[in-house]
């Protein structure tokens, strides 16, 4: 056989034929054999050995320059039509892409203009993409994604075997959507079917894009889904079809994601080139097309033709004619730009910190003065200041307020205080607000002493709304972020004082939802105004009482910052104090995105129709967001408003914000979504836990503006109706009586999942639950990412005394966790031990029967009833077990994103009832004060849906 190859014309290869027992000769795809164009050569096959040697493709010599037209490198120019070979980035799984070569004559020019070219002698690339056989499929870009392209000429040639593989099966794969892999819809009975909780880690289904749909062959030319995903990968073309779907249609959003060891960082574009659409004004990305010989690109949301930027294909660094086709935003779905001149309104502001700091005898007593001296000290070397700009101020309040002056490198400050609460001033604006660099020995010198100042103090009052305005008038001329630590509620002062009006009456009714709204408008009008000025504000809640969490966390809530809330807070039990000390630390020391404008950009005929989360929205689409923290998640609500037409459609987020160091920059973050009129589609694609996750921020929104009750019923209509339209679409019974609760085996966690919103503690029915845990509790369902969002509301469930020997040892993917266990009290054996965790507190369950030595390995007590429940924190002890399950918690706290700490608690089987409740409560699947088991669930579901068939 290598001997018939050898003798082969140039182009050509041969493939033994084992069935035939003789040699295939294959035509070397791209070459033409008959002098036609390249995109009508699909591979010709013979039999008979070749005579004819095929002619290489000429190119012709190079028109006379044309002053109006800029002029390319020849490579990169033929790139354009698919004639010649452009220097492309490589990348992994690309090696079944192979395309044309050639090389321009000796003597040829190296520049020519590329608009001039004859028309009927090249076409534009993407068009020859549409034409050209599909030659199989890559692999998942992102973890989710499967796109269609053209062969490559960057790539290297695959083997003739895999060759003659592609071309017996071109003619199928044409006949199934040219190329575009299809959907496979597989249906499940959720009525006892498994559920292993390990599959919610999984990447949602894969988004398969027809061939040609985009420009580059990279893995990463959609946005990883930790950044953006959409409760559908395939996009219905009709308002009518999802209507009839009943499939919610929504993204969710987490653009300022941490990054996890190994991942690689955002692509920077620092030549502050941008080209944009002269009408959507869409930024270019891998899915916009390159039309007129290069000289101009079509938008991929209105299809408008634009003119690429000069400086597109120069490469600013070496100064010499650039790789338009290594550019970072026709690779990568997302990327960042260095902002020239003309976007920005102002100079970018630096990071600015006002603290204000509870001085009150609840906040002294309680520890938490004391304990957030210390940990803004100990942070104050992690506070970004990359380029010396940043700026602190700290202001202290009770019945009065108290500022302080620290003059440039001096260890001493002066206290200004101000009795006047009913027209705050600012007694010495200049020197309040100081630099860090500069006054950075003032700066610890007070905050060592600080709560020492105020430790004797018996002032009970709260002005938290004087305070706010003081911190405002500081910086509302540069904005920042004003972080709040108090510890009572607000008392005092002719704005932001409240009452205590929570009524144990009222929990559990219709009038409940009252509660969960904001007692005083006061803190959503001062929220918008500080929105207007960049200023965001962080609440630290610390009241052993009532504190109207409601309230307090709308500023927040319109500012993009955190609430946090610790309730019967006590620096004394150092559970408490770590908490607290590692959360401040964490939000002190991650990197901010600052003054940030954001918008979401869609398709023709798509529209951005309602948002959730932290943010204020200035017009229809555009978001004001003061300050963007690491991991926070924002919900958004599309409509279909026309019907779509083109075969995929693409959803653009753009932030605008300013980096910690003082530099404007433009976040973009661009996901493709192919479209289809097949419901099988839409439910085959569905993404369950970006639904989960836009239901639960919907449920919470329909418990503020209307009632509770109504927000749980909404959730399990929407069960219903989807439940409804699948057994009568997608399953053989139809309309007809079934034993089956059929739906898609990719949304076989929905239901549990809503009924995990259903439970939760910010949504569920129940007269024993305070209005400020059921307030805080609904603050972290709007914000926290999905990643810990799906674990929030469906708890991790693990046993821990008979788990694997290898569970607790470090593996390949650092330490091993046991396999999760479903989460209902069946698998509680009352010798056992178990952790139970949702990402904000881990119970450790001990069974009543125990035996001592477990509880010595553990504990290092002599037996169980030597154990006291409650908070607690593990003895680390000098066995492997004790070690292994202290690696489990620690393991358990690290590796999800974002700064929360989750306190850990001890749950004896017999021992305190609240706790215990406490605990049981994580277990979803069993049936809990007034919510039915999940069988239960599912038995109601399956009658509902029946009512509805009849």
């Amino acid at each position: 056989m290598a001997d018939a190859s050898l003798q082969l014309p140039p182009g050509w290869v041969a493939q033994w034929d084992e069935t035939h027992q003789r040699h295939l000769f294959i035509a070397f795809p791209g070459i033409d054999r008959f002098d036609k164009p390249v995109d009508q050569v699909n591979g010709h096959t013979q039999w008979d050995p070749p005579t004819e040697e095929p002619r290489q493709p000429s190119i012709q010599g190079p028109p006379p320059a044309s002053g109006k037209r800029r002029q390319y490198a020849a490579g990169q120019t033929q790139a354009y039509y698919g004639e010649a070979t452009p220097a492309q980035p490589s990348y992994a799984g690309d090696q079944h892409y192979a395309g044309a070569t050639g090389a321009a004559a000796p003597g040829q020019a190296t520049f020519f203009s590329p608009a001039e070219q004859q028309p009927q002698q090249h076409q534009p690339l993407q068009q020859q993409q549409s034409q050209t056989p599909w030659f199989g499929s890559v692999g998942a870009i992102g973890g989710n994604f499967t796109g269609g392209y053209a062969p490559n000429p960057a790539y290297n040639q695959p083997p003739a075997s895999a060759m003659a593989d592609q071309f017996s099966q071109m003619s199928i794969q044409q006949q199934q959507g040219h190329g575009q892999k299809q959907f496979s819809l597989q249906t499940v009975n959720v009525i006892g079917a498994f559920l292993d909780p390990r599959e919610l880690l999984s990447p949602p289904p894969e988004i398969r894009l027809p061939p040609g749909a985009t420009l580059s062959n990279s893995p990463t030319v959609n946005a990883d889904y930790t950044y953006q995903r959409c409760t559908m990968n395939a996009i219905p073309t009709t308002n009518s079809l999802l209507s009839k779907s009943k499939l919610p249609f929504g993204l969710i959003l987490t653009p300022y994601r941490s990054l996890n060891k190994g991942e690689e960082p955002v692509p920077l574009v620092t030549d502050q080139v941008i080209a944009r659409c002269r009408r959507c004004r869409t930024y270019i990305n891998p899915y916009c097309t390159f039309i007129d010989g290069g000289g101009r690109w079509k938008c991929c949301m209105c299809n408008v033709a634009n003119e690429v930027p000069q400086m597109f294909d120069w490469d600013a660094a070496t100064n010499q004619q650039g790789d338009r086709w290594s550019r970072a935003e026709l690779n990568h779905g997302v990327v960042e730009y260095i902002a020239p001149a003309e976007y920005l309104a102002r100079p970018p502001q630096p990071p600015v910190y006002v603290f204000l700091l509870d001085v009150s005898q609840q906040g002294v007593a309680s520890g938490m003065l004391a304990t957030a001296c210390r940990t803004i000290l100990e942070s104050l070397e992690r506070l970004p200041n990359g380029d010396d700009r940043t700026k602190v101020a700290i202001v202290g309040f009770d019945v009065s307020l108290y500022f302080f002056t620290i003059p440039p490198g001096s260890t001493e400050s002066t206290m200004l205080v101000v009795s006047d609460l009913d027209d705050v001033f600012i007694p010495r604006p200049d020197d309040l607000l100081v630099n860090l660099t500069e006054c950075r020995q003032g700066l610890e010198a007070l905050l060592s002493r600080f709560s020492e100042m105020f430790q004797d103090t018996h002032n009970v009052g709260s002005c938290l709304g004087p305070a706010l305005q003081a911190g405002y008038k500081l910086i509302s001329s540069v904005g920042g972020k004003v972080i709040v630590c108090t510890a009572s509620l607000p008392s005092l002062g002719s704005v932001g004082a409240l009452k205590n009006r929570e009524d144990p009456k009222m929990l559990g009714t219709t009038k409940e939802s009252s509660l969960l709204q904001a007692a005083d408008v006061f803190y959503k009008t001062f929220a918008i105004e500080c929105s207007r000025s960049h200023v965001s504000v962080d609440m630290f809640l610390f009241s052993s009482t009532y504190q109207d969490v409601a309230s307090l966390s709308c500023l927040p809530h319109y500012t993009g910052g955190n609430t946090f809330f610790y309730p019967a807070f006590s620096a004394a039990k150092s559970e408490d104090a770590l908490k607290f000390a590692h959360e401040f630390g964490e939000v002190l020391a991650s990197p901010i995105m600052l003054e940030v404008l954001m918008r979401v950009r869609a398709s023709r005929g798509l529209r951005m129709a309602s948002f959730h989360g932290n943010f204020f929205v200035r017009s229809t689409d555009l978001l004001t967001i003061p300050a963007v923290p690491h991991d926070q998640s924002y919900a958004i609500e599309v409509e279909i408003e026309d019907n779509i037409t083109s075969p995929f459609v693409v959803v653009q987020t753009a932030l605008l914000h300013t980096t910690a160091f003082g530099e404007r920059r433009v976040r973009v973050v661009t996901t493709a979504y192919p479209t289809t009129s097949n419901m099988s589609e839409m439910y085959a694609s569905a993404d369950q836990i970006a639904i989960a996750h836009l239901l639960a921020n919907k449920a919470v929104e329909r418990s503020v503006s209307s009632k509770l009750e109504d927000a749980r019923d909404a959730l399990t209509n929407k069960m219903i109706d989807i439940l409804t339209v699948y057994k009568n679409t997608m399953t053989a019974s139809g309309g007809g009586a079934s034993a089956a609760l059929s739906l898609a085996e990719n949304m076989k966690f929905l239901p549990i999942l809503v009924l995990g919103v259903l439970k939760h503690v910010g949504i569920r029915a129940s007269s024993q639950i305070p209005s400020d845990l059921r307030a805080y509790a609904q603050t972290l369902l709007t914000t926290l990412p999905s990643q810990m969002l799906i674990p929030y509301i469906h708890p991790t469930f693990y046993s821990l005394h008979n788990m694997p020997p290898e569970c607790g040892t470090i593996g390949e993917h650092g330490v091993i966790l046991p396999p999760p266990l479903p989460l209902t009290s069946e698998r509680l054996e009352r010798h056992g031990l178990y952790l139970i965790e949702d990402g904000q507190t881990i119970f450790i369950w001990v069974g009543r029967d125990a035996v001592p030595q477990l509880v010595m390995d553990v504990f290092d007590l002599p037996a169980y009833d030597a154990l006291r429940g409650g908070k607690a924190t593990l003895p680390i002890l000098e066995n492997s077990f004790s070690q292994r399950i202290n690696a489990i918690v620690n393991k358990t706290r690290e590796m999800r994103r974002g700064p929360y700490w989750a306190h850990l608690y001890v749950v004896k089987e017999d021992g305190e009832p609240a706790l215990r409740l406490w605990a049981l409560s994580f277990l979803i699947q069993d049936r809990s004060e007034q919510s039915p088991s999940y069988p239960q669930y599912l038995t109601q579901l399956k009658e509902r849906v029946r009512i509805r068939t009849e």
